[in-house]
């Protein structure tokens, strides 16, 4: 989500400096590839770059390409084959991916409503799930409508661009489906004797992260947390230590009893909480409260495990009942053990556990795992019956049943 964001802020500065710009996307990879569907990076008409497509191996060329659609005004699907390192001609280096990267170029134009950065920006106002949806075409090169679909999770109804508005009806199914499943999907539709490609993109709120404990180990995790572009809320008891000066970079700094804490703090699945006040009375205040949280998966408690187990006895002696289901959510002592002993150490061990624990990963060496980094696997989707829609996996020729699950991204 920090890229997007980056790319809003940059495509304002661009306005404010009346500069034309196109966005590029990837729509889609086949193979190994650096970064995968959903990435995207901006390119203003001078060269200015923001956000990534690939390792850096693409960019050179791909700043070329958005020019191009700069100029002749026109969205551009461009397909990059580094399958062949040993076919250096193509790009003038090894890419060494072992992929086939599909990136979208969509020039913007500002005087439309609803033109991919806006949708971007809509997407990312509120702490909801959305779809944002790209159509894009394989087989006809001169058909390239782009992103202009946005469904909303907490409205269940499309914002889309007006020439997007013959392709509703038959993505909103599968949008659904989606935003219900939580994963991103790709779905080919025949529309009119033309084939068009649907990335379906399902797009979650940054994570929120919230500090108890205003204390100096508490500086490098805000800044690193601020790196990731996560939302960030210090908060703590003592009105010397949680103040905006010592921490700039946190969205919001609270000064709360730990009674308070959690009735002043918005909650949903991507909010996780870390406790480190080195109080152990607040520590254990506000442990109670969070316990009562339904939403978030993730409370972190620095500290030894004595500490922890302290805090559990001293709560069910004053009658609180813990269940397995919030002990699941408990990770104490915080974060993955990497052999830590600094404060920006602890700090990313905790925001590596953090996202392990979102993503659903181990958090264990990626030499040891025995499938592919990215997981490849495919959703089957129902069939549609009708004349104008057939579901097919992937871009050959063949038409099948079905559509290719990339999962969140």
């Amino acid at each position: 989500m920090k890229e997007i964001t980056d790319i809003i802020e940059a495509y304002y500065k661009a306005i404010a400096e009346d500069k034309r710009m196109a966005l590029a996307t990837v729509v889609h990879v086949e193979g190994s590839s650096y970064r995968r569907p959903g990435a995207r990076m901006l390119v203003t008409e001078d060269g200015q770059l923001t956000g990534a497509i690939s390792g850096g191996c693409l960019e050179g060329d791909a700043l070329r390409k958005a020019l191009l659609a700069i100029s002749q005004q026109a969205n551009k699907l461009v397909t990059y084959d580094t399958m062949d390192d040993d076919d250096d001609a193509k790009f003038g280096i090894q890419l060494g991916c072992n992929g086939i990267v599909h990136i979208l170029f969509e020039p913007i134009n500002i005087n439309k409503e609803n033109h991919p950065i806006a949708l971007l920006e809509k997407a990312t106002q509120e702490r909801i799930n959305v779809i944002l949806v790209t159509i894009f075409s394989m087989t006809n090169r001169a058909n390239q409508p782009g992103t202009g679909m946005l469904l909303l999770d907490d409205e269940e109804q499309f914002i889309a661009e007006s020439q997007f508005e013959n392709y509703i009806d038959l993505i909103v199914r599968d949008s659904k489906s989606a935003l219900n499943a939580e994963q991103s999907l790709f779905n080919t539709y025949s529309f009119e004797g033309n084939k068009l490609t649907a990335f379906i993109e399902f797009l979650k709120p940054p994570v929120s992260l919230v500090i108890v404990g205003a204390g100096n180990d508490a500086i490098p995790l805000v800044g690193m947390a601020s790196l990731l572009g996560w939302t960030i809320t210090v908060v703590d008891g003592r009105v010397n230590q949680a103040t905006a000066q010592r921490f700039p970079l946190a969205h919001n700094v609270l000064v709360a009893k730990s009674s308070e804490v959690l009735s002043q703090i918005p909650c949903d699945a991507q909010t996780v909480f870390v406790l480190m006040t080195h109080n152990y009375n607040y520590d254990l205040g506000v442990l109670r409260e969070f316990l009562k949280s339904k939403n978030s998966i993730y409370i972190g408690s620095l500290g030894p495990k004595k500490k922890l187990e302290r805090m559990f006895d001293d709560l069910k002696d004053d009658g609180f009942e813990i269940t397995d289901q919030q002990m699941s959510r408990m990770y104490g002592p915080v974060g993955l053990d990497i052999g830590a002993e600094t404060s920006e150490e602890i700090a990313l061990s905790i925001l590596a556990e953090i996202k392990a624990v979102l993503n659903k990963k181990p958090g264990t060496f990626l030499r040891d795992k025995q499938d592919v980094i990215h997981s490849r696997s495919v959703q089957i989707m129902p069939l549609v019956e009708t004349r104008r829609m057939q579901n097919v996996l992937d871009f050959p020729d063949e038409e099948v049943s079905g559509s290719c699950g990339i999962g969140p991204i």
